[in-house]
């Protein structure tokens, strides 16, 4: 549904333990949704896979501003993984991920 719905603009989904296969779905979604601007997925479980697979989400969304994944289990791979996409990247303008691993 997220992939296709065109007048949703701002996701909460924190809270919610969706662990990394919850993220790859997000990402999914992410990679093809263009109206999304903001998207948090704070204390969810997500690791490095999830991490990944959003932030490859990100190399080819052009809407989203704000993401908020704080508290989750990310680390420095992961974050490696967001600093790629960051170089394609030109709509994020905030990203959290503090408080992760």
């Amino acid at each position: 549904a997220l992939r296709v719905n065109k007048s949703l603009t701002y996701l909460d989904l924190s809270n919610n333990q969706i662990s990394d296969e919850g993220g790859k779905a997000i990402a999914a979604a992410v990679r093809d949704n263009q109206d999304l601007t903001e998207l948090r997925l704070n204390d969810n479980k997500i690791s490095d896979e999830g991490g990944r697979a959003i932030a490859a989400a990100l190399r080819v969304n052009n809407s989203l501003t704000i993401l908020r994944l704080n508290d989750n289990k990310i680390s420095d791979e992961g974050v490696r993984a967001f600093a790629a996409a960051l170089r394609v990247n030109n709509s994020l303008t905030i990203l959290r991920l503090n408080d992760n691993k």
